[in-house]
């Protein structure tokens, strides 16, 4: 993969211009911003994961035998592939930077975001007029483009209450009206910026058109009020209770009056304000793996003593593929890792370490603690040795 600068990437802003401007505010068009770009995979590639038991696959038909915009979801098998027109359908791939390492790798060039904001990459691929119709996604998104054509068509920023079309298994919307300016082809290496809630149309070109879109992370506020009232729920005690010592005789004891009410409020808002615990709960909620099933925790325990052993021999671990990690510091000396939706008490240089790409090898064994975070890793799934996955 040909390597780039933020100001490449960018279109010739800086990391920090393109935060302060753009992110989340309005598209942004980047020509060339992966210069001379090689697809990091191909169509049949994409078509085999698609078939792969665990990968999250959907085939978009928009003529489909059973109507309009007809969605059926993997694994697919290859009479599938076989029976599919010339054109007008698409196939979506969720997380295959899971799968493909090379795919992975483009995620290296968006450092600039905050590691525990991103997602996945999707694939997508397409014949001429493949689409899955104008809609608009609720999280920020890059459209890099792989290999072939792609018309990407902006139709401006849309309400919630946006009409969309009834009976699909899509958020396709009732309207679609392409903003003047706003409608371009991308070519390899070219890539399109898009904030939450921006309608967007794209068609392919070409008979080989591939896209990567890396998405980013953001929790609603229903979920996150839900997650983390949840969160608090499970550490309160059963003591800390609504009380009304001191309060006045009730003129009617059957009214909820504006005292009780207020002190109702007054608890739940005394409780939820905690700032170290929402910390602790965000850092668990931002790494939670987007697949459980794909961290496979050891079947026995692992001796500490072993795995040093081991890394003393020049074994290697890695972190597993989906994996997620993020540190918080407690003070000047510790930190919680926060490592696939559990939170680690260890030294801070420990949780920097590990939350970053630095090698998982015998150099770590010199941090503080470091044999029994590792074997605990290990154990939960989270990091692997690397024999085992290249043995996969």
């Amino acid at each position: 993969m040909s390597s780039n600068t933020p100001l490449q990437l960018l279109g010739g802003l800086s990391a920090a211009e393109f935060l302060r401007d753009v992110w989340q505010q309005k598209p942004l068009l980047i020509r060339g911003a992966f210069p001379h770009f090689q697809c990091p995979l191909d169509p049949d590639e994409l078509a085999g994961l698609a078939c792969e038991e665990g990968v999250e696959a959907r085939l978009v038909e928009e003529h489909g035998a059973e109507g309009p915009w007809q969605v059926r979801h993997g694994p697919f098998d290859e009479a599938t592939f076989a029976r599919l027109p010339e054109r007008d359908w698409t196939l979506l791939v969720q997380a295959v930077d899971h799968y493909v390492p090379e795919v992975a790798e483009v995620l290296e060039a968006f450092t600039f975001l905050p590691r525990w904001r991103l997602d996945d990459i999707m694939v997508s691929y397409a014949p001429p007029g493949g689409s899955v119709g104008p809609h608009v996604d609720q999280y920020d998104v890059f459209l890099l483009q792989g290999s072939g054509q792609r018309r990407w068509q902006l139709g401006g920023k849309v309400a919630d209450d946006t009409p969309i079309l009834d009976g699909v298994d899509l958020r396709i919307l009732e309207r679609f009206e392409v903003q003047a300016g706003d409608d371009w082809i991308l070519e390899p290496g070219d890539m399109l910026y898009l904030p939450p809630s921006w309608a967007h149309h794209g068609i392919s070109q070409s008979d080989d058109c591939l896209t990567l879109s890396v998405g980013f992370r953001a929790p609603s506020a229903d979920e996150a009020i839900t997650s983390f009232a949840d969160y608090l729920g499970e550490q309160l005690p059963a003591s800390k209770r609504y009380a009304d010592a001191g309060m006045a005789p009730p003129e009617d004891p059957a009214e909820l009056d504006d005292a009780a009410v207020a002190r109702m409020r007054r608890l739940i808002l005394d409780t939820l304000d905690d700032p170290a615990q929402m910390a602790q709960w965000f850092g668990r909620v931002m790494t939670q793996p987007k697949y459980v099933d794909q961290l496979v925790p050891t079947e026995s325990p692992t001796e500490a003593e072993e795995l040093v052993a081991a890394l003393q021999e020049g074994e290697d671990l890695i972190r597993s593929p989906g994996s997620r990690f993020a540190w918080r510091a407690l003070d000047d000396d510790r930190a919680t890792l926060f490592a696939d939706g559990d939170g680690l008490n260890c030294a801070l240089p420990l949780a920097r370490a590990l939350a970053t790409d630095a090698p998982l090898d015998k150099n770590l064994l010199a941090l503080s603690g470091a044999d029994a975070l590792l074997a605990r890793l290990l154990d939960i799934g989270s990091l692997g040795w690397a024999d085992d996955f290249t043995e996969e």
